[in-house]
C-alpha cells in the first residue's frame, strides 16, 4: 500500500525550517546524496547516510557492445528509455566504439518511449524525438502501452536501468515483439557494507524514524544486507510499524509493497518533493502531542519540544517518555519501563536502569512537575488520563 502525499506550498508550516527537527531519516542513496541530505537537514532532520549502492558503467562492456551491434543491424521500431543517465552513457559509449551516427541514426527512425521527464529530458538533449510517456513514470504502463498494440514482427530496444526487466522482456516476446536488451549499468552493492548494516540495526531498534530510497535496487540492497544478518523478517516489521519507508516512487516501492510494506511517496518523483513528503507526513503522524503539569509536549523521535523549546534525549530516557505516553496520566510500572530500556539491562540492575532514566528525563525536559513518582508503583505524566492536544 502505498500512500501519496500532496506537495506543498512553498510557504506551508510542512516546509518550515523545523519541521523536521526532532527526527532522524537514514539516507541509502548514492547519486545526489549530499544534495538530498542538505534538504532533509535544512528542515531540522538528523540524517543518517547509508549508500546502499554503487553505480557501475558498462561503456567497456562487451555486452553493451553487442546489444548495440544487435540494434544497428537492422531498423528499430520501438526503443524503450528507462533513465536519463542510462541513454546519455549508452550514447557516450557508441561515440567511444565510432557507432555513434549509425545509432543516432537507427534511433531517429524509431518511436522512443521515454519512462518519465529525465529520461525524455536525455532524448531531446541527444537532437532526438520522443514519442510518448507515461503519466505515472513506470515501467508497467509502458509494457501496457505497447502491447496495447500489435507487436508481432516489431523489434524493440529496451534500455535497461540497472536490474532485469524480465517480466516486461518477456510479456513483448510472447506478444511476438524481437527484444533487444540494452544493459548500460548494472548496480553492485556498496563497497563499505557497514553503514548499511548500521541503518539495517538502527531501523529494526528505533533508532530511526524513517528509511528514504531513491532506487529499487537500493531498497533490495538494505533487504539482502538484512537477510544475511538473519535479520530481514525484524526490518520488514519495523517498516510495518513504527519506521516509515519513503520512497521516491511506485519503481522505488515495488520491492517493498510486494512484501506487504507501506510506503510513503510524493506526488511527483522527485528528491525535492521527497524531502517535502518527509516533512508534511511525519509531523502528522509520528508526533505525540499531550499537556503534562501545565506544559505542552511534542514528543518526536529522538527529542521532545517542551512548550516550543526543542530538547533532544538519549535514547533510554525517550523509550521511558514514550512508554508514559502511551498511557498519559496513568501509572506505569517500573517492571513495565525496564522493559523498553535499550540494551535490556539485567534483573539485577533493572532497578537502578529505570532510575537513571527517570532522572536523566527529568533533568532535560526542565520544568519540574511532568514526570511523578507514585509511591511502591512507578510513575506518571502528569496529565488528567487521556488529556491531549
Amino acid at each position: 500500500m502505498s500512500i501519496a502525499v500532496l506537495d506543498s506550498p512553498a510557504d506551508s508550516p510542512e516546509t518550515a525550517p523545523d519541521a523536521l527537527a526532532g527526527f532522524t531519516i537514514g539516507v541509502t542513496a548514492t547519486r545526489r546524496r549530499e544534495e538530498f541530505c542538505a534538504l532533509l537537514e535544512r528542515r531540522g532532520a538528523r540524517v543518517v547516510r547509508a549508500p546502499a549502492i554503487r553505480l557501475v558503467p558498462l561503456a567497456e562492456d562487451a555486452d553493451l557492445l553487442a546489444a548495440t551491434r544487435a540494434g544497428l543491424s537492422a531498423p528499430i521500431d520501438d526503443v524503450v528509455v528507462t533513465t536519463g543517465v542510462g541513454f546519455r552513457g549508452w550514447m557516450a559509449a557508441a561515440e567511444g566504439w565510432g557507432l555513434a551516427g549509425d545509432l543516432a541514426e537507427h534511433l531517429a527512425s524509431a518511436r522512443l518511449l521515454t519512462r518519465g521527464p529525465k529520461a525524455r529530458g536525455a532524448v531531446r538533449a541527444a537532437g532526438l524525438n520522443d514519442h510518448w510517456t507515461p503519466s505515472t513514470e513506470s515501467c508497467e504502463e509502458v509494457k501496457q502501452h505497447l502491447l496495447a498494440q500489435d507487436l508481432r514482427g516489431r523489434r524493440i530496444a529496451v534500455q535497461l536501468h540497472g536490474e532485469p526487466l524480465t517480466d516486461f522482456v518477456v510479456a513483448l516476446r510472447e506478444a511476438g515483439a524481437e527484444v533487444i536488451e540494452v544493459p548500460v549499468y548494472r548496480w553492485l552493492p556498496y563497497r563499505d557494507v557497514s553503514p548499511l548494516r548500521r541503518l539495517v540495526s538502527q531501523a529494526i531498534s528505533g533508532g530511526v524514524d524513517a528509511v528514504a530510497f531513491t532506487s529499487a535496487p537500493a531498497v533490495l540492497a538494505m533487504l539482502n544486507s538484512a537477510r544475511a544478518d538473519g535479520l530481514e523478517d525484524a526490518l520488514i516489521a519495523a517498516f510495518a510499524g513504527p519506521v516509515v519507508a519513503a520512497c521516491v516512487g511506485s519503481v522505488t516501492a515495488g520491492p517493498l509493497e510486494a512484501r506487504g510494506v507501506p510506503t510513503v511517496q510524493p506526488e511527483r518523483s522527485r528528491l525535492g518533493t521527497l524531502a517535502r513528503t518527509l516533512a508534511r507526513h511525519l509531523p502528522e503522524h509520528s508526533v505525540t502531542r499531550l499537556v503534562a503539569g501545565g506544559h505542552r509536549l511534542e514528543i518526536r523521535g529522538h527529542a521532545v519540544a517542551v512548550d516550543g523549546e526543542l530538547k533532544p534525549l538519549p535514547p533510554a530516557p525517550m523509550a521511558v517518555l514514550k512508554r508514559l505516553a502511551d498511557k498519559p496520566g496513568h501509572v506505569v510500572a517500573r517492571s513495565d519501563l525496564r522493559t523498553v530500556l535499550p540494551g535490556g539491562p539485567s534483573r539485577d540492575s533493572a532497578e537502578h536502569a529505570v532510575e537513571m532514566a527517570i532522572t536523566r528525563l527529568r533533568r532535560a525536559l526542565g520544568p519540574s512537575g511532568i514526570v511523578e513518582t507514585v509511591v511502591k508503583r512507578g510513575y506518571r505524566l502528569a496529565c488528567d488520563r487521556g488529556e491531549g492536544l
